[in-house]
C-alpha cells in the first residue's frame, strides 16, 4: 500500500521559513520523480516544485528564489524548504509521487502565512 505523508505545515509570519516534509513508503522511491503542490482556497492545484529521480529540480516562477525542494533516497523522504514566504503562499500543500495524471498523493498539510 503507498503511503505519502506530509508534514511541517503550520502558521508563520510573513518573512518566516518553514520545512516541510513527505515520507514515502509501499514505492521504490528512489526511481520516482516526487512533486510538491499547492491548492489555495477557491484555487486549482498548481506546481510548486518537483525534483525528478536523478535530482534535476524546477520551480514555479512564484516560488524561484524562496523555496528549495530536495530528496534523501535513504529516508524516502522529499523535502520543500520554504523562505520568505508571502500571505499569498498560504494553501494546502500536496506531495506527489510519479506525476500528475497516474500517481500518487499525499493528504496534505496546511500552511498559512499570516500576521
Amino acid at each position: 500500500q503507498v503511503q505519502l505523508v506530509e508534514s511541517g505545515g503550520g502558521l508563520v509570519q510573513p518573512g518566516g521559513s518553514l520545512r516541510l516534509s513527505c515520507a514515502a513508503s509501499g514505492i521504490t522511491f528512489s526511481i520516482y520523480n516526487m512533486g510538491w503542490y499547492r491548492q489555495a482556497p477557491g484555487q486549482q492545484r498548481e506546481l510548486v516544485a518537483r525534483i525528478t529521480s536523478g535530482g534535476s529540480t524546477n520551480y514555479a516562477d512564484s516560488v524561484k528564489g524562496r523555496f528549495t525542494i530536495s530528496r534523501d533516497n535513504a529516508e524516502n523522504t522529499v523535502y520543500l524548504e520554504m523562505t520568505s514566504l508571502k500571505p499569498e503562499d498560504t494553501a494546502v500543500y500536496y506531495c506527489n509521487a510519479g506525476g500528475v495524471a497516474m500517481g500518487y498523493w499525499g493528504k496534505g498539510t496546511l500552511v498559512t502565512v499570516s500576521s
